[in-house]
């Protein structure tokens, strides 16, 4: 019973952190906040690898994990940009940009729950990958305006819901043995994440926009790559007629 609950507390960790970079970012403590996202991150990651080393996977694990990847990827970071610089915005444009992160994050998490994606690759942006792009982005509310702010918000918000393939690495898992090193890696990750708060942000800000653009990227290639081989085709039939 208690190794079947291992991997919930996991998640359930998750959830914990999401609430409370919600309530940092209320408080106006933007660089926390975001780490707690980030935090939070390295636990989702984990949740799964440990239900599988142990056996233990489960419908209701995957429905918990949903649910608390809303709040900690959905809801948290939308506050967070909201409450760093969306507030001086038109209140209309505010409340809609901040509200459509989360629905299509929930959007994306729905999708995932029921239709089963091409192996190794992810449909859409995971939620929490678009999550910590923008609560490591909203760090640099000072030196971006709000309208490019805006953009990027919906920009994420739509990657969530398309059909760019992103790479899977949830399954690279943990083998059974090494069961105990994920709290040693939860540990370590949040002593350096308290201690170098923004150098850890803007770190992890940086890899994760890579992910973003790497999946935008090999999908404009397949897109000019299908264009090419129609207008090849085009001009094979014209050769044909002529």
């Amino acid at each position: 019973m208690i190794t079947k609950s291992i991997p919930n507390m996991f998640t359930l960790g998750n959830l914990f952190l999401g609430m409370i970079a919600i309530i940092m970012a209320i408080d106006g403590n933007y660089s926390f906040a975001a780490i707690m996202v980030i935090i939070a991150m390295l636990m989702d990651g984990l949740d799964g690898r440990v239900a599988r080393a142990l056996g233990v996977q489960s419908e209701f694990g995957k429905e918990l994990d949903s649910l608390s990847d809303v709040i900690s990827f959905g809801a948290a970071p939308a506050i967070i940009v909201y409450s760093a610089a969306f507030y001086n915005l038109n209140p209309a444009i505010a409340f809609a940009v901040t509200a459509i992160f989360p629905m299509c994050g929930a959007l994306r998490l729905a999708r995932f729950n029921v239709k089963s994606g091409i192996p190794g690759y992810f449909t859409g942006l995971p939620i929490p990958a678009a999550g910590g792009v923008l609560a490591t982005l909203s760090l640099f509310y000072k030196d971006i305006t709000e309208p490019y702010l805006v953009i990027a918000t919906l920009l994420l918000s739509y990657l969530m819901i398309s059909t760019v393939k992103y790479p899977n690495f949830k399954k690279v898992g943990i083998p059974k043995k090494a069961k105990w090193i994920a709290p040693i890696i939860i540990i370590a990750g949040v002593i350096v994440a308290v201690m170098f708060t923004q150098q850890v942000a803007k770190t992890i800000f940086v890899g994760l926009v890579l992910y973003t653009i790497y999946g935008m990227s090999q999908n404009v290639k397949k897109i000019a790559k299908v264009l090419r081989r129609h207008k090849s085709s085009e001009e094979e039939v014209y050769r044909t007629k002529n």
